[in-house]
């Protein structure tokens, strides 16, 4: 089981593949298991590093609030200890903030940069549907019925019902993995340091250099694509694609137009 120790914590990790490095960071509660769909196609031209995020997983799950900062300094650790010096750094969601994080404090460490399903924060960013945050926030549902029901909103329209044994393989798996709580929460407090139009990424990501595709599913509910424009507008050097009928969770609905599209970006 690879195991590492960065920034005084264990990181479980997974490397794929061989060629130019591509790190992988997982969104909100999810360890490296969201990009198992599309891994196999991305490993076919790439090194493709991913793994747990703290708080979640294998990796070790320290009590406290997490920022983004953290976690990318996490990520650039990994990199250190496994000798990548550069890569190609790609973030979904939560993931997202990390990666923009990564750009900005760790830029020698970007080749380029990939944003899917996120946002800058702050007051100006388009924020979760209300028929999503209806979903998500649920309190009242036992935990397996608010999973569904999350997964059913999460992505696009129909799709769980037009792919049941997926979907099903995805409740499975939630099922034998059960989120830890305080992880989660710890990873929640992200998003909410991120409001503030102080703490923001928006006024400073003109600073990105790196070449940056943002990718989202033209179903998102979460985080909807109108954020995509919001983000190449401030990063000199972007540019947007917009997958078709997928949701927030592309990476597990369309693996492989996903992955298509990283594909033709890098190469």
């Amino acid at each position: 089981m690879p195991m590492t120790k960065v920034n005084d914590i264990d990181i479980y990790y997974e490397i794929t593949g061989s060629g130019e490095a591509l790190v992988l960071i997982s969104g909100l509660g999810y360890p490296l298991w969201q990009w198992h769909k599309m891994v196999p196609y991305l490993a076919k031209h790439f090194q493709v590093i991913t793994f747990d995020n703290r708080g979640v997983g294998q990796t070790d799950k320290p009590a406290g609030f997490y920022t983004a900062q953290m976690l990318a300094a996490d990520t650039a650790g990994l990199m250190d200890v496994l000798g990548v010096e550069k890569a190609v750094i790609m973030g979904h969601s939560m993931g997202g903030y990390i990666a923009q994080a990564m750009a900005l404090d760790f830029p020698d460490k970007v080749v380029k940069l990939i944003l899917c399903s996120t946002n800058f924060g702050g007051p100006r960013h388009v924020p979760i549907t209300a028929e999503a945050w209806a979903v998500l926030s649920d309190t009242t549902s036992d935990p397996l019925t608010r999973f569904k029901n999350g997964l059913a909103v999460s992505t696009a329209p129909g799709w769980a019902e037009s792919h049941p044994e997926m979907a099903q393989e995805w409740v499975d798996w939630r099922i034998k993995n059960p989120m830890d709580l305080a992880g989660y929460q710890s990873q929640m407090v992200i998003g909410l340091g991120l409001i503030a139009e102080e703490a923001a990424f928006e006024n400073r990501l003109p600073e990105v250099e790196a070449p940056t595709l943002i990718l989202f599913g033209e179903n998102d509910k979460v985080v909807p694509p109108a954020n995509a424009d919001l983000l190449a507008a401030k990063i000199p050097n972007a540019r947007i694609t917009i997958l078709p009928d997928a949701g927030h969770f592309f990476p597990i609905e369309v693996p492989e137009a996903a992955s298509q599209a990283v594909i033709d970006f890098i190469k």
